[in-house]
């Protein structure tokens, strides 16, 4: 909670179709109970979403203000957002607030899974890589579930613009430093990684400002965009498994 005075939403400049605009422009009807969640393909692919992030995150604190604080009576939180690192862990990001740890999951690269980890954390915005949509194949609760908890979805690109954007925030210098400070303090991170995501940072800036670009899509669209992976796992062959042998077992009892 390292942010609360460092920055405000009144930092942030958003636009919708070039048109000035606020978050609940992106995020129609944003509130306190929202969880947002990035899905992360690649290392430090979660910078690319850290405008829209780490804006959302000083909206969150204002739902809460002026009671934040550590002292008695005071509202010590953290918003409920998540980073979904496909495969394996691709940065850590404390420094933009995603704390605990374990809103840092990491999950297996099959479509199942990652929209399994997705429901379980109850997200109700989604932001996936700018990838090609597939045809991934899901147990038919998980994807109901899925779209009938989430709310709206954008496709965001891990260079921080997107391609055919629609929505684009406009960041500040102390948002940024927290964006820098966690590519930097990301031990997993080479230093010839870090020296690359660093300078995608500034190639981001216009008069010392950073600004990213995202698609606003729809939610059946963005779980299509979870990956091109469309092979079941050794998880979700699993669940195959079971189904087929809850078949036979049903064949056999009307038998």
């Amino acid at each position: 909670m390292h942010t609360v005075d460092e920055m405000s939403y009144q930092d942030f400049d958003f636009e919708v179709e070039s048109q000035k605009a606020l978050l609940e422009d992106i995020f129609p009807n944003f509130n306190v109970y929202d969880r947002i969640g990035v899905v992360v393909r690649e290392t430090g692919g979660g910078t690319g979403a850290s405008s829209l992030l780490m804006s959302a995150l000083t909206r969150f604190y204002d739902f809460f203000r002026p009671n934040l604080g550590v002292e008695p009576g005071q509202q010590f939180i953290y918003p409920e957002f998540f980073i979904f690192h496909v495969g394996k862990l691709h940065m850590t990001h404390y420094w933009m607030d995603i704390w605990p740890p374990h809103k840092e999951v990491v999950v297996e690269d099959d479509p199942e899974q990652i929209l399994e980890a997705i429901n379980d954390r109850g997200i109700t915005r989604l932001l996936v890589e700018n990838i090609a949509p597939a045809e991934p194949i899901y147990l038919k609760e998980t994807l109901n579930s899925a779209k009938h908890r989430i709310v709206s979805a954008l496709a965001y690109s891990p260079t921080g613009r997107v391609e055919h954007s629609d929505v684009q925030i406009t960041s500040c210098e102390a948002a940024e430093k927290n964006v820098l400070d966690t590519i930097k303090a990301s031990e997993n991170l080479s230093i010839e990684e870090m020296a690359l995501l660093l300078e995608r940072r500034n190639t981001l800036k216009t008069n010392g400002r950073v600004t990213e670009t995202y698609r606003r899509i729809e939610v059946s669209v963005a779980l299509n965009m979870l990956t091109q992976n469309i092979e079941p796992g050794p998880t979700t062959r699993s669940y195959f498994k079971m189904l087929e042998m809850e078949d036979e077992i049903s064949k056999d009892k009307v038998i």
